[in-house]
This record gives structure tokens, sequence and C-alpha cells, in this order.
């Protein structure tokens, strides 16, 4: 998979694509991830991107052309499965979405900054926008990063263990089970007996019943949703 990051600050996301599971995914070749810097493709001598809004009002916006120019070069190149604008308008991501995304080829992000991008982008150049929830961010590209993040570590080969991803929270519409690790006892708290009993079924069958209270009591909201819908 390649994922390719329309940003005018591509600095902000340097680390995160050059540490744990995604600069392994990356070393391993399982995904490509390649940061466009959006004044490359600016032509003043200032190498501007963004001006204030027609009509008046608080605020810049990210100009047309240079995003034009870039995601049309881009295109040029390769075909994409969806062309991304990380916006507070966008539909809610979620582990369905993410499942959805991690299955395609190449994908484009492009992230808003300032007030936003102008129109005219969504218009000729979106084909869907995302949201990695209901508050406000300086721009798109953290949340770019949680997005390339969720995304990746479920193509295959990304993760060490393939089966550590579809048992995460939220893969079936339920939170994560307990987990505990060595040592047995600490400060006087105990694992649990039947995690050190052995017998696999009874550990399976423990797990299911906390993953189910746990969600019940802290996101009794997912029991009324269809993770596949």
């Amino acid at each position: 998979m390649r994922i390719d990051i329309v940003t005018g600050l591509p600095k902000l996301l340097e680390s995160p694509f050059e540490e744990s599971i995604l600069k392994r995914g990356q070393e391993k070749e399982k995904i490509q991830l390649v940061v466009h810097d959006l004044r490359e493709y600016a032509h003043d001598k200032h190498k501007t991107i963004d001006d204030t809004p027609y009509g008046g009002g608080a605020g810049m916006v990210l100009k047309p052309e240079p995003i034009f120019e870039c995601v049309e070069q881009l295109c040029r190149e390769r075909a994409y499965d969806e062309i991304i604008l990380l916006s507070p308008g966008g539909e809610k991501f979620d582990q369905r979405l993410a499942n959805d995304l991690s299955l395609k080829t190449n994908l484009l992000l492009i992230c808003g900054h300032y007030k936003g991008v102008d129109e005219r982008v969504r218009e000729a150049l979106v084909t869907r926008e995302i949201s990695i929830g209901d508050y406000v961010l300086t721009g798109g590209e953290l949340a770019a990063a949680v997005l390339v993040d969720s995304i990746a570590r479920l193509v295959p080969g990304v993760l060490n263990d393939s089966e550590s991803a579809l048992s995460d929270s939220f893969q079936d519409g339920l939170l994560g089970w307990p987990e505990y690790t060595r040592p047995p006892e600490y400060r006087g708290k105990k694992v649990p007996e039947v995690l050190l009993s052995g017998d696999h079924a009874d550990i399976q069958e423990w797990r299911e019943r906390q993953r189910l209270e746990r969600t019940k009591t802290r996101r009794s909201d997912l029991l009324n949703t269809d993770p596949f819908r």
C-alpha cells in the first residue's frame, strides 16, 4: 500500500512516520508513506500557500493553485482509490472505515490548515472527507498521522503478529479485555488465577466476559452499533 500526504507543514509528520510500527512497515516494504510539501508548488518568491478569505473574516485559507498542481501531478503518476481531505465536516473515522481503507492500494491525503481549503478543492479533487472527531485541530497533519497509523497496521505483514490487529478494540464492536504481564503479583495486586491456569478455553471464556462487561460499563453505545454496517 502507498499513502501520499499533501501538506504545507511536512515536518509535523516526520517523527510519526519514522518510529515504531510505521518505520518497520516501510522497511519491510509493506507500506510506502510519501509526504509532499505544498510550498514546492507555490510560484511566488515567498512560497505562499494561503490567503485571506473573500468576504472577510478572521483566519487564512489554503489557496487552490498549489493543491491543484500537486494533486494533478500525483494523479498523472498513479491512480488513487481515494483522495481524502482531512476536515471537521467529513465522516467520522472509525474502525470500520480503517478496515475498508486498508484494503486499498493507493490513498492520497490532503491536510487542511488554518481555516481550511478553498472550496474548489473539495468540488474538483476530493472523493472523500474524513474527520477524526468533533473537536478542532490547527491543521490536518495530526489527523493524517492518525489515519495512516490506524490503516497501515492493518496491512498484512506490517505487524509481526497478524492476529494482534484482529483482536483490537472495536474490531467486532467491543472493547478489548484486561491485559496482564509479569510479575504475577505487584503491590498486593494479583493477576487473575484463570490467566495462570494454562486452560485456554477458560481463558478465552473469561476474556469474552470481561470484554462484554467492560463495554457495557465504559462504552454502552457500542452495543447498539453494528461494526460491519
